[in-house]
């Protein structure tokens, strides 16, 4: 059975990853899911100044928090999945989960920006994607601009208004 590992942070697109994962299985890929959080880990002046325990607890818990509503659609879907939280750079942490946990390929979520800002920012999907040794869907959330163009549209089509040519 192939094992998926979906990258989850709480946001949108990470959310449209898990369900692109969960609409794979229940349309009959035998596959299970991994969703794993990447948690940033403490910087020094936080480790010279409290408890490095602490610290590593609530960044658990954090990471757990954040992956509640991911495990809600799974529980929902009753898809079977595994959930897994390391700590360190966001896209080498996840590269490693997927190959500590022994998965297939790997499912996250993007904004889908454009260019320039891309390029300022970088791209955690993309940079995962260059350093996996495993398959990498990238599931693109829609910009609300696109948003509203296919609402516009799909309100002319349902008022009979023909296309413009």
């Amino acid at each position: 059975m192939l094992r998926i590992m979906i990258a989850v942070d709480g946001s949108e697109p990470s959310l449209d990853a898990v369900r692109h994962g969960v609409q794979l299985v229940r349309q009959g890929l035998q596959a299970s899911l991994v969703l794993a959080h990447a948690q940033q880990e403490a910087t020094l002046y936080e480790l010279a100044t409290q408890d490095p325990d602490l610290i590593a607890r609530a960044s658990v818990a954090a990471g757990r928090h954040l992956m509640e509503p991911a495990v809600a659609l799974a529980e929902a879907a009753g898809v079977p999945y595994e959930t897994d939280i390391g700590l360190g750079e966001t896209a080498a942490t996840l590269v490693a989960l997927a190959e500590r946990n022994g998965c297939d390929m790997i499912i996250i979520g993007a904004l889908g920006q454009g260019g320039v800002r891309r390029a300022l920012v970088g791209s955690v999907s993309r940079e995962v994607a260059r350093l996996s040794p495993v398959p990498v869907t990238i599931v693109k959330h829609p910009d609300p601009e696109d948003l509203e163009d296919i609402a516009e549209v799909e309100a002319e089509v349902d008022a009979g208004v023909p296309p413009l040519r």
